[in-house]
């Protein structure tokens, strides 16, 4: 921090004056300051850094006396040591600065070829990526078990994620653990239960005991989601049925050759399993909890920390995509862009329906719901808190966790509003400021203050 400059967290009087005590008022003391700045040739680095580092002393120490003490008691070059070991104030004013100069411009994205990775993919042909200096390299991979092995390894520098998946990396469930960030919800809704067409009479989840159903990995929300509304009708996911991991582009397969009665899928798969004559669309995801999260964009914590500009211009092109995507009036150039063989690889009338929310539902009707899909990129803290529960009823995570410490570990909630608000982007400030929204999942109401009191109410649980 710059020695003797003015800045937010100085000493303010509350009666009047200034802090310094050289001064009839603050304007009186701002205006001097910005006279030293200027007599100094401070530029624009230098003040975003002072502020960073001024907001963060006032996170840390909200009350002014206490603050104050705190300053005096170490000084200010130790205060910002000790407060830099707790916040990464490295990457935190890299993002103010917003424009800093990239460490790297040739970066490696992997994406898995569903729609889920609608901002991230077209944010390469419709020049997101290009915009912000960044030069991509978009590697389509296989399956999730692939993606969490490529970003553990270095073979990738950021990665469509699915939105459980960081949380479970960073905990070292199923893999080594290492620190996973998620920078934004790359899609909210968007996925479906897909049925058999031999199932058309028999729509009754009580009557399923005995079905094999696909999902594309343990951890996703098409498995925490699947298994809660097979529960709330009664139906125990790890004993009455079979779930089995199968990647999105074998479902349709498995479907036809009658190795599952059906799947819950991301799209395009549903859509193409209707297009293809062989299903038919059970229920779509936004009716078991309209505007749940699905996948992520994410990076590792050393990526941040050693790429803070890079990673701060990711974000400015995935927000700016995400942004064009949740216009409707743009639906249809991009599933035109994304159904290339290089992208999804898909008949552009199926992403189209699936994008646009008018579809055929293979039951011989042609449906019309426009948020059936939708790109909204906040990552609430209690999207993560939410998941961990699941992950703690169906015995994923086997200890009691602080579930707010690491949804707010995980999830950059607040770097995303941040970003958010400077591109002009109004959902930046929607409510609550907390980032712990509730929501309903069937009806039945999330307090994300009390994960506890919610895990204890469900009849069928492993934990």
């Amino acid at each position: 921090m710059s020695e003797n400059f003015y800045s937010p967290y100085s000493q303010r009087s509350t009666l009047g004056g200034c802090g310094c005590g050289k001064h009839e008022s603050l304007a009186a003391h701002d205006a001097a300051a910005e006279r030293e700045r200027l007599s100094r040739g401070l530029d624009a680095e230098t003040l975003s850094r002072d502020f960073v580092e001024a907001a963060a002393v006032r996170a840390l120490f909200p009350n002014d006396v206490t603050r104050r003490r705190f300053l005096t008691a170490v000084g200010a070059s130790t205060a910002m040591a000790a407060i830099a070991s707790v916040l990464p104030l490295q990457q935190m004013q890299a993002m103010a600065e917003e424009k800093g100069p990239l460490e790297k411009t040739d970066v490696k994205i992997g994406f898995i070829p569903i729609n889920c990775a609608t901002p991230l993919i077209m944010a390469d042909p419709m020049g997101f990526y290009k915009q912000q200096g960044l030069s991509p390299t978009l590697k389509k991979t296989a399956g999730w078990a692939l993606v969490r092995d490529q970003m553990l390894n270095g073979e990738l520098d950021a990665s469509h994620f699915l939105a459980p998946m960081p949380l479970a990396i960073s905990m070292g469930l199923g893999s080594a653990a290492q620190p996973m960030r998620v920078a934004t919800i790359q899609n909210i809704n968007g996925q479906a239960i897909t049925l058999a067409l031999k199932h058309k009479g028999n729509r009754d989840p009580r009557n399923w005991k005995g079905f094999k159903f696909a999902i594309p990995f343990e951890y996703s929300m098409h498995n925490f989601l699947l298994r809660y509304y097979l529960a709330e009708h009664g139906i125990d996911p790890d004993r009455d049925v079979q779930l089995r991991v199968t990647p999105p582009a074998e479902m349709i397969a498995n479907l036809r050759a009658g190795n599952i009665d059906g799947f819950f899928g991301p799209e395009p798969f549903n859509q193409r399993a209707v297009y293809d004559g062989i299903a038919f669309i059970h229920v779509l995801s936004k009716d078991i909890w309209d505007g749940h999260p699905c996948c992520a964009f994410g990076v590792s914590e050393a990526f941040v920390a050693q790429n803070p500009n890079t990673f701060a211009a990711l974000y400015r092109a995935i927000l700016n995509a995400a942004a064009a995507a949740n216009d409707p009036a743009n639906l249809p150039a991009i599933a035109a862009a994304i159904s290339t063989p290089n992208y999804l690889n898909q008949p552009e009338i199926v992403i189209r329906q699936a994008l646009t929310g008018r579809y055929a539902d293979g039951l011989g009707n042609v449906q019309n719901v426009p948020d059936r899909a939708g790109f909204d990129p906040m990552p609430w803290y209690s999207m993560a808190t939410w998941m961990l529960t699941q992950m703690r009823r169906w015995g994923y995570v086997k200890d009691d966790v602080n579930f707010d410490a690491l949804a707010e570990q995980i999830f950059l909630m607040t770097d995303a509003r941040k970003h958010m608000a400077a591109l002009g982007q109004k959902e930046a400030v929607a409510e609550p400021a907390s980032g712990y929204k509730s929501f309903s999942v069937m009806g039945r109401p999330f307090d994300p203050a009390q994960p506890k009191a919610y895990l204890d109410g469900f009849a069928i649980k492993r934990s």
